[in-house]
């Protein structure tokens, strides 16, 4: 059986998760699943409600987030990783789907975000065997 991914992608600091995603996407291929569905969102705070629409499809056995929460001058970053990280879990004990972490930061630097592009490998890693433990 293929297993079937949905992935979340933010679209801010863009330069950084769309190398995640091509990762992503070539580590899925590479494993034997399919991405049968994407979803761009602003960032990775708005992830939420567009996991939730996919967790509802047949087409989805997982989905994968892509994400990058870079440092700034508050403590923003920690507030926005820890709320979506939390809504996300819920999310995946909602549905009994699992949903992989592919969110790199808080507390990163550009350059320390760029060293941490393969997150999105072990996220779709994560999601594809989470998917054949549970059948």
């Amino acid at each position: 059986m293929t297993v079937k991914l949905g992935f979340v992608v933010a679209e801010f600091n863009r330069d950084i998760t769309y190398m995640m995603e091509i990762e992503g996407r070539e580590h899925a291929e590479f494993l034997g699943a399919e991405v049968t569905e994407t979803i761009y969102v602003p960032g990775a705070y708005d992830m939420p409600l567009a996991i939730k629409k996919m967790l509802q499809t047949e087409d989805v056995d997982a989905v994968v987030t892509i994400g990058c929460v870079i440092e700034g001058a508050t403590q923003h970053d920690e507030i926005v990783v820890q709320h979506a990280a939390r809504k996300i879990i819920d999310l995946s004990l909602e549905f009994g789907k699992p949903v992989a972490l592919g969110i790199s930061g808080p507390g990163m630097t550009r350059l320390e975000a760029t060293e941490r592009i393969d997150y999105a490998k072990r996220a779709v890693e994560s999601a594809i065997k989470m998917v054949q433990r549970l059948q």
